[in-house]
């Protein structure tokens, strides 16, 4: 499986990073198997200080991740819901899977999740929303385990 990391770096050795503020499922190395979704972060990064980066392309060899201790969302879920939250609200949770693969928040995600924070919309109708976005995925690689299992391949240029 080819999967895509966007960043203003080439990554040739990826790495577990502790991030500077909370993410979907915790730190890490994050990948989606969308080429657009990784350049989309990589333009997101991009001005005139920083007029390049670059999509790096890995090899994943997904039979591996039946040896490897893997939380798998196929689409939103109720769990989905608790894990993203506890990632994102609560500093001191932590988890201990190697591999975490499901839906990415994103921005337009993030808008029914404040619905859901407020109490406005309960969590059943959160997912009920969600399920209805083209949602893009996501590989969290959270331990160096885990990243034995990816191989760099090339990086791909990109521009403002």
């Amino acid at each position: 499986m080819i999967l895509y990391h966007g960043s203003i770096d080439i990554v040739e050795n990826p790495e577990i990073r502790i991030p500077n503020r909370t993410l979907d499922y915790g730190s890490g190395f994050y990948t989606t198997t969308s080429y657009n979704q990784a350049e989309d972060w990589v333009k997101r990064k991009l001005n005139a200080n920083t007029p390049v980066g670059y999509v790096n392309v890995y090899e994943f060899d997904e039979k591996l991740i039946n040896s490897i201790n893997a939380l798998l969302f196929e689409s939103p879920t109720e769990e989905w819901v608790d894990f993203v939250m506890n990632n994102r609200t609560n500093k001191d949770f932590n988890h201990d899977f190697d591999v975490v693969y499901g839906p990415v928040a994103n921005d337009k995600v993030y808008a029914a999740f404040a619905l859901y924070e407020g109490g406005i919309i309960d969590k059943q109708s959160l997912i009920s929303e969600l399920k209805a976005y083209k949602l893009v995925d996501q590989y969290l690689f959270h331990t160096d385990k885990a990243l034995k299992t990816v191989k760099f391949i090339e990086a791909k240029e990109v521009t403002l």
